[in-house]
This record gives structure tokens, C-alpha cells and sequence, in this order.
């Protein structure tokens, strides 16, 4: 007998982000396999009785190797039942939601993607600004700070990443921002771009930075590391929100 899996996306980290849909699924598992920052009180949804399984990933530590990830969340459908696989933000974004897609596809086993609410949303709406500006502001990227090795990647399309015009995100940059921003002035971004660190969005360890792409780039090649997650945003920022 097969299972049938849930992808749901749990957001940035407070419970009250979580969707109703979510909660739904998360109520009727009968296995949850959560990442790190799905943890908490957003499991105080699970009912008594369902298996809590960790597999999250966070930089700088010891975490488990996707292949066994996939592998095990494959083992968990194919025994039957209702499986969720937690995914913090929201699974599409940066969130190797693909990996596993693909293994249960190879499997033969049913699927459904339950939307979270993307970190990035989530740090401009507690930060109290808008992501996109009227006449100013008419694009938003999102992009990685880093590849698979922990990395600045080598083929970023810098001169989209340096258009001033839009509102670009960078995810998983802390360590590699400061590199990042010499590629990104040197290609005609100017250094006093506005830009902002998110750290910790929606958890108790909230903090936010509001500085310029070259001060902030300074700032973090010097900073110690901080174990929260953060997001980066620079680009056509509303300057009465900085």
C-alpha cells in the first residue's frame, strides 16, 4: 500500500504563519520529516501518536546528506499513510524541493505542494516595507548566496543582480555578501545602494540591519557569523524605510 505525501511549507518560522491548509495536513500525518526551522511550536500541531522525524539542513553544521533524505521520506510513503515533509519558508524557493519531488515520481508515489509564506515576504512585512515600488521598484529576484559547496556561484547573471531598479533578495549570502557586493559595484551597482539584513525573521531572535550595499558588505565581512537564518535585501528600497 502506498502513501500519499505533503510538501507544506511552514514559513518563516512563527506558528501563527502557518496556513490553514497546512495545519490541516499536519494534523492528519501519521509521519511529519521537518527541517530545522520548521520545529517548535509549529509541531504542536502533529497529533499524539505520529512520527517526528529531523532531517533539516543548516549551514556550518553537521546535517543529513539529501540522498538519504529523499530515501527516507520514499521509505516512509511506500509503508502507507499520510506523510508530511515540513519545509520552512516556503519549499519552492530554495528549499530542494526538487530532489524529492523526483524520487517519489521514480517511486510511483502521490503527491500534493501546500505553499508557505516566503521568508522574503515575511522580512519585508515585518520590517514594514513593501517588496515592489510603484514606477520604481517593477521587478523582484530572489537568488542564492551560495552553491552546494557553501560558495559565491560562479555563473550569477550580475547584470541583472545590479540593476538598481529592482528589488533583489539574496538567500543563504551572509558569508559570501561581501564578495558578492565587489562584483555587484563593479558592475555599476552603486555602494549606496539601500540594503538590509533580516535575521531570525518572525522568531524571537528578529533583528534587522539597515545600512548600504558597501556598508553592509563591510559589516559582515568583519561580523562574527550569527547561527540565524537571514536574508539580504538591497536594491530600489523605500529610503523612509531604512
Amino acid at each position: 500500500m502506498t502513501g500519499f505525501v505533503s510538501f507544506v511549507g511552514s514559513g518563516p518560522g512563527d506558528p501563527e504563519l502557518l496556513t490553514l491548509k497546512g495545519a490541516d495536513r499536519l494534523k492528519r500525518a501519521d509521519a511529519v520529516l521537518y527541517d530545522d526551522l520548521s520545529s517548535g511550536a509549529i509541531l504542536d500541531h502533529v497529533r499524539k501518536g505520529a512520527d517526528l522525524v529531523s532531517v533539516g539542513k543548516r549551514a556550518g553544521r553537521a546535517s543529513p546528506r539529501q540522498d538519504h533524505v529523499s530515501r527516507l521520506l520514499v521509505d516512509y510513503a511506500s509503508a502507507g499513510g499520510r506523510i508530511v515533509r515540513l519545509k520552512s519558508g516556503d519549499g519552492g524557493v530554495f528549499g530542494r524541493l526538487e530532489e524529492e519531488l523526483n524520487a517519489l515520481h521514480a517511486a510511483g508515489i502521490p503527491f500534493e505542494i501546500v505553499p508557505g509564506v516566503p521568508s522574503a515576504c515575511a522580512a519585508a512585512a515585518a520590517a514594514g516595507m513593501p517588496l515592489t515600488r510603484r514606477l520604481t521598484a517593477r521587478r523582484l529576484q530572489f537568488v542564492t548566496g551560495h552553491d552546494v559547496s557553501g560558495a559565491l556561484p560562479d555563473d550569477l547573471n550580475m547584470a541583472a543582480l545590479a540593476d538598481c531598479h529592482a528589488t533583489t533578495v539574496v538567500y543563504m549570502g551572509r558569508r559570501t555578501f561581501a564578495g558578492m557586493a565587489e562584483m555587484l559595484l563593479a558592475n555599476g551597482l552603486p555602494g549606496e545602494t539601500p540594503a538590509m539584513l533580516a535575521e531570525g525573521v518572525s522568531t524571537e531572535n528578529e533583528r534587522f540591519l539597515r545600512s548600504t550595499v558597501a556598508e553592509l558588505a563591510s559589516l559582515l565581512a568583519k561580523e562574527e557569523p550569527s547561527k540565524a537564518p537571514a536574508l539580504i535585501l538591497y536594491g530600489a528600497l523605500a529610503p523612509e524605510y531604512l
